[in-house]
């Protein structure tokens, strides 16, 4: 497959939606980024690569930044984790406080925030030193010590966090967190400001992408069926409450987040990051669905 001149094909075709959504304003730091941005990267399980535009630009990975939770706590909790979190697709606002209410402060699925403040509550709990260990981890997934965390953005998350303080404070209710609600929610920002570019997002998805090699990353492992696992619950639960959307258009595992950023897996053949800051209002990359929507399309590549 030539990747490289079907991604510069790509890219021609999504041009006229270059100003539709706009960026994540209500996060201070996210506002000040040029939303006339675009990357688009592609790696395969067998050392292929191919790239477009700002490809190589960092950017606040946000919720993305869920996808490396998750494997961390199911690398610690194993299948116990689940009574923590569930597994089923929300289908309300990734920020909705009404049905972690109604479902007496148990998180639907580990990708909304509610969920993800939970994982934050384990890691907290489990890890030595969390800031510290979560990154090691992600720098060894993505093969690269400079990544790092972009601490404006969390203290600008955390500086216009209401509703995030909200959910953790429902979930202290119900006793679904057992930290200091104030220590977790500044541990979960800092985990969704690290900043990465699509080849490495990219690159650090193939652990996800290829089930057959061993996952064992900053003393981190999986099996392989929680790899597959994992899958699973990005195809269900990876865009909100536009899952259901995602998959009908492109047929991908992948996980996206409100700094424009999107990842993709083919499993055992390649993954793929897209990168945009303009928003549609389910808080997903314009362009970068459509990206993704295009190259399964001219691959006829899919998981169906």
């Amino acid at each position: 497959m030539e990747y490289q001149q079907i991604l510069e094909e790509i890219y021609q075709q999504i041009l006229p939606y270059a100003k539709e959504g706009k960026q994540a304003d209500y996060i201070p730091e996210l506002a000040k980024v040029n939303p006339d941005q675009f990357g688009m990267c592609i790696n395969t399980i067998y050392g292929e690569t191919a790239s477009i535009e700002q490809a190589d630009t960092r950017f606040s990975i946000q919720s993305i930044s869920k996808v490396f939770s998750l494997a961390m706590c199911l690398s610690i909790k194993g299948d116990d984790l689940w009574k923590k979190v569930g597994k089923e697709p929300s289908g309300t606002a990734f920020n909705s406080l009404f049905q972690l209410e109604i479902e007496k402060g148990v998180p639907r699925n580990p990708f909304i925030n509610s969920g993800a403040i939970v994982m934050a509550d384990i890691l907290l709990t489990n890890l030595a030193d969390p800031e510290a260990d979560y990154l090691r981890f992600v720098r060894t997934v993505a093969g690269n010590d400079t990544i790092d965390y972009n601490r404006q953005v969390a203290e600008s998350e955390r500086e216009k966090g209401y509703l995030n303080a909200a959910i953790a404070n429902l979930l202290k209710y119900h006793n679904s967190i057992d930290n200091d609600i104030e220590r977790v929610l500044q541990f979960y920002f800092l985990t969704c400001s690290i900043e990465m570019s699509c080849r490495e997002l990219s690159l650090a998805f193939l652990a996800f992408a290829n089930h057959r090699r061993k996952f064992d990353y900053a003393g981190i492992t999986l099996t392989s069926s929680q790899v597959k696992r994992m899958n699973a619950i990005m195809q269900t639960c990876g865009f909100y409450d536009e899952a259901g959307e995602f998959s009908y258009l492109v047929g991908l595992p992948g996980k996206s987040g409100v700094g424009g950023g999107i990842v993709a897996i083919y499993p055992l053949q390649y993954s793929v990051a897209v990168w945009s800051p303009r928003l549609n209002p389910k808080g997903n990359s314009v362009m970068g669905i459509k990206a993704l929507e295009l190259l399964t399309s001219y691959t006829k590549e899919s998981i169906f």
